[in-house]
């Protein structure tokens, strides 16, 4: 659990000369941005030879810094007793599991009741970290697997790795449409010119690259395994889209719903009753930064998407009986 403040005592090297006490500081105390560093200094928490000094002061190198690293609770954001599924936890991180229909973060039209509020409660320590400690997102409709950084640094380290891609984020998306083979997406994604609450496939939009594989095959839809190498929002909903396989269920960029041709009563009813886009984030895999040994979590498939692909193996043993009837 954080402290509200940490000091830091220090002697710079003799090499530093001439560098700015701020570049200098952020190369000395990675774990804290720069722009942090720069606040600490004008506020004067960051002493050089035990007095205050600009964050563009030069060294002469060898100087004595005290630094005290204060954090400010996050306000606004109340704690709620929501229940978590947690599928890691240690005095650095949590991997959270999250359900279908849990919001992230606060936002308009979701103020509260969100994972964010959850975490708070579990923990109130994580009132220390920004954002309570989230580095990523998954869509309110999407399941699966997040990282939650428990302390200031932790928070630094995982959201550095992730900037490098070095969290590798694993998904599985059922699809309509019959892939002859993976490939990826490597298409830059934008807000969506006429419909703000959209994203879109832009050419003067972010870097986006998705990569994608069958997993397995089905009447008129596919299991894909999709892996994101940079992480827009709505990624992989707009470029699955974007390449003809909309998500089954997806409200936004899944177009009118589909009939599949031939489908039975019973599938087509499972496919009417899934009331969400088909996307989980299943596993995730990172080296700890504290202890840089390499983790692998998977999350199972929540029992809504499970019924659905059985509703599907089921069609498919039923058209494989007929044909050897």
């Amino acid at each position: 659990m954080p402290a509200k403040f940490r000091i830091h005592e220090f002697e710079l090297p003799a090499a530093l000369a001439g560098a700015r006490f701020d570049v200098a500081l952020a190369a000395t105390l990675p774990q804290y941005s720069r722009a942090r560093l720069q606040r600490w200094i004008k506020d004067g928490s960051a002493l050089l030879d035990g007095r205050t000094v600009v964050p563009r002061a030069r060294l002469a190198g060898g100087e004595h810094v005290r630094l005290k690293a204060e954090f400010t609770p996050a306000t606004g954001v109340a704690p709620e007793a929501i229940a978590l599924r947690i599928v890691h936890e240690d005095d650095s991180l949590l991997v959270i599991d999250k359900p279908a229909g849990l919001v992230v973060h606060p936002g308009a039209g979701n103020p509260s009741h969100t994972l964010q509020n959850a975490l708070l409660a579990h923990d109130p320590a994580l009132a220390l970290v920004p954002r309570a400690g989230l580095i990523h997102r998954l869509d309110k409709d999407t399941s699966g697997l997040l990282v939650v950084a428990r302390t200031p640094e932790s928070h630094h380290a995982l959201v550095a790795m992730l900037q490098r891609r070095e969290i590798a984020r694993g998904y599985l998306a059922l699809c309509f449409g019959q892939p002859t083979a993976g490939g990826t997406v490597d298409e830059p994604i934008g807000r969506h010119r006429s419909v703000r609450t959209r994203m879109a496939v832009r050419g003067d939009g972010r870097e986006a690259v998705t990569h994608y594989r069958i997993e397995e095959r089905f009447r008129g839809l596919t299991l894909l395994r999709v892996q994101l190498e940079t992480g827009r929002t709505h990624q992989i909903r707009v470029h699955l889209a974007h390449i003809g396989l909309p998500i089954v269920g997806d409200p936004v960029y899944g177009g009118r719903r589909r009939q599949v041709a031939g489908a039975g009563a019973q599938l087509e009813s499972a496919l009417r009753l899934f009331r969400r886009q088909a996307l989980h984030a299943q596993r995730l895999a990172f080296d700890h930064p504290a202890t840089g040994r390499h983790h692998t979590f998977e999350a199972p498939l929540p029992d809504d998407f499970r019924a659905l692909l059985a509703a599907l193996r089921s069609d498919a043993d039923e058209r494989a009986d007929a044909r050897f009837s």
